[in-house]
């Protein structure tokens, strides 16, 4: 492990003198990598999958895990984003001249060695790994073993472009003991370790926050909610509140508990009831809720649970302060949303609720760093310090102050 640190270390001091031209011509060999090599990804992709079923995996996991060619594609145009992306290293972030006469600069630099653990999803690979490059830091990668010849195939794609540019292929390493007893010491080596981005389960979000001795930006779980108001439009609700549940059950933006204004509840649950019983989603309702439409009690700890499944609470509460106090109370400081033709009200709720993204008459599945503008994203921190919300290549850097002096002494 020392050792594979130390060579981390070494390609971090590489990459940190790389110019964006450079670096964007690497990124965009990539891209053209993952294409050339697609039937070889999609094989070791076929082996996760069907590991998966012997393994009886739910189907939100294998949505996540499962490639096609689709899936391949959409992480080169991913790729090719981030190479088109401005350069984050080196921008003069201020610069003032001091009382003693010399000239200070703050300028934006690599965070260096960065870790990233996650699940599932192969794609996290290669759009890390490219984010990390672009930002001039070195990634080490710690996938799931449901995705391990998926991880493998894409990390061997991308080492070979580094290295058919001369560039070390430990800028984009997978941690070699990718056991729970590797990642164990990977986040206390904070001696050649910046940064640690865990992004997968509550578990494993709780495990490496208490013990790593490696600063933590938390990729926490999405408890996303969504508020109807009483001044909402009806048929924008709908179309909205479907969306952020049925898009893609098993990401961390999706829709878990729908909220209601018991202003039209009565006029508007049979509605809802109606658009999700097409879509196959299991509801669970409070008790006001099963006054309006037939479906499963809902408890506390429904409304504490991340489902990544078509599964759905839904809670009628007393107007914006009844949704305000309800995502106090169990939201994750992920993603919420209002949909509500009051401005004044909708203002309020985005004022008040304390997460990373707010949205008003949107769709929570947009929290992505792709439909952001970022190209991808690391994680959606759910931190406030030192990144929050989807982490694209600026929140991949940090800064330091270079001083000219003509000959000051203090």
């Amino acid at each position: 492990m020392e050792k594979f640190l130390e060579e981390s270390k070494a390609s971090s001091r590489v990459l940190s003198t790389l110019s964006g031209t450079q670096k964007n011509k690497v990124l965009r060999a990539m891209a053209e990598g993952l294409r050339e090599q697609k039937g070889i990804i999609l094989e070791a992709n076929a082996i996760d999958m069907a590991n998966a079923e012997t393994n009886m995996l739910s189907n939100a996991l294998k949505d996540r895990l499962l490639l096609d060619d689709a899936r391949i594609e959409g992480m080169a145009v991913a790729i090719e984003e981030i190479a088109g992306l401005k350069e984050p290293i080196g921008r003069v972030l201020d610069g003032w001249y001091a009382d003693a006469g010399f000239k200070i600069e703050k300028v934006s630099v690599p965070i260096g060695v960065i870790g990233v653990i996650y699940e599932s999803r192969p794609n996290v690979t290669a759009d890390v790994g490219a984010l990390c490059f672009k930002s001039g830091n070195v990634a080490i990668l710690k996938g799931g073993k449901e995705a391990e010849h998926s991880n493998k195939a894409i990390a061997s794609v991308l080492q070979s472009v580094l290295e058919a540019h001369d560039l070390p292929k430990g800028a984009i390493a997978l941690l070699p003991d990718a056991s729970r007893e590797g990642v164990a010491k990977l986040i206390k080596q904070d001696k050649y370790v910046d940064l640690i981005v865990p992004r997968g389960g509550e578990a494993l979000i709780k495990y490496v926050s208490s013990n790593a001795t490696v600063p933590v930006v938390k990729h926490d779980k999405g408890l996303c909610h969504t508020y109807i108001d009483e001044d909402a439009d009806f048929s924008k609700a709908i179309k909205i509140v479907v969306n952020a549940k049925c898009r893609r059950t098993g990401i961390c933006g999706a829709l878990e508990t729908l909220l209601v204004d018991s202003a039209i509840a009565e006029e508007i649950l049979p509605m809802i009831y109606e658009a999700y019983t097409a879509q196959g989603t299991q509801i669970r309702g409070c008790e006001i809720t099963q006054k309006s439409i037939d479906v499963t009690g809902a408890t506390d700890e429904d409304y504490a649970t991340e489902y990544l499944d078509n599964i759905l609470s839904i809670k009628v509460v007393e107007g914006v302060e009844g949704a305000i106090s309800h995502i106090e109370a169990y939201g994750s400081g992920h993603s919420e949303a209002i949909i509500s033709e009051n401005y004044t009200t909708a203002e309020q709720f985005l004022n008040a609720v304390d997460a990373a993204c707010v949205y008003l008459n949107a769709s929570t599945q947009f929290t992505d760093g792709g439909e952001f503008g970022f190209g991808a994203e690391v994680g959606i921190s759910t931190n406030k310090l030192h990144a929050r919300g989807p982490m694209g290549v600026s929140e991949l850097t940090t800064y330091k102050y270079k001083i000219y002096g003509n000959g000051q002494t203090r």
